[in-house]
């Protein structure tokens, strides 16, 4: 995943008015996603769904 990558998906969830918390939009610019997935899912890390972690457990979607 590229800083672009993660830039584009927080621009998606503004423009679709769902993000919309100024603090919550420069925490998600702070802390990407992908240092949080195991390394077989990184490549996913701006999709907008919920991504399996290991041991049933998932990282929840950036919309959640």
């Amino acid at each position: 995943m590229s800083h672009q990558d993660w830039e584009g998906l927080i621009q998606n969830l503004v423009r679709r008015d769902i993000l919309y918390s100024p603090n919550v939009i420069r925490a998600l610019r702070q802390v990407p996603r992908e240092p949080f997935l195991p390394e077989n899912m990184k490549v996913n890390a701006a999709t907008d769904c919920p991504l399996p972690i290991g041991s049933g457990q998932t990282a929840s979607a950036p919309l959640s």
